[in-house]
């Protein structure tokens, strides 16, 4: 099991600036890729960035790309999301989860682990 706690949301005006943590537990953080998702209220949950084990590798959805930056410390067992730039369309819960497989999806399904999330809110 891999216990995943989210930290970092609140409520910015656009334009503005968050750095999402999620801390893991369990077992060893650098087996696992690790993904951040949001969900809006009505929305399906959605792929945001990913990074791969050693985070020699990141992927992320085109509208986020030039303004979120996804990255790890294996050593701490934290992934963070650095979110700039803020659109009040990235208004959402960001939920981190865990892979245990390499091949790189974007598919939630996909992903073994889920922290509860943490709640973005972006004023215009």
């Amino acid at each position: 099991q891999v216990q995943l706690v989210e930290s970092g949301g609140g409520l910015v005006q656009a334009g503005g600036s968050l750095r999402l943590s999620c801390a893991a537990s369990g077992r060893t953080f650098s087996n696992y890729a690790m993904g951040w998702f949001r969900q809006a209220p009505g929305k399906e949950r959605e792929f945001v960035a990913r990074i791969s084990r050693s985070g020699g590798s990141t992927y992320y959805t085109d509208p986020v790309k030039g303004r979120f930056t996804i990255s790890r410390d294996n050593a701490k067992n934290t992934v963070y999301l650095q979110m700039n730039s803020l659109k009040p369309e990235d208004t959402a819960v960001y939920y981190c989860a865990a892979d245990s497989e390499r091949v790189v999806t974007s598919t939630p399904s996909r992903y073994d682990y889920w922290g509860v999330g943490t709640q973005v809110t972006v004023s215009s």
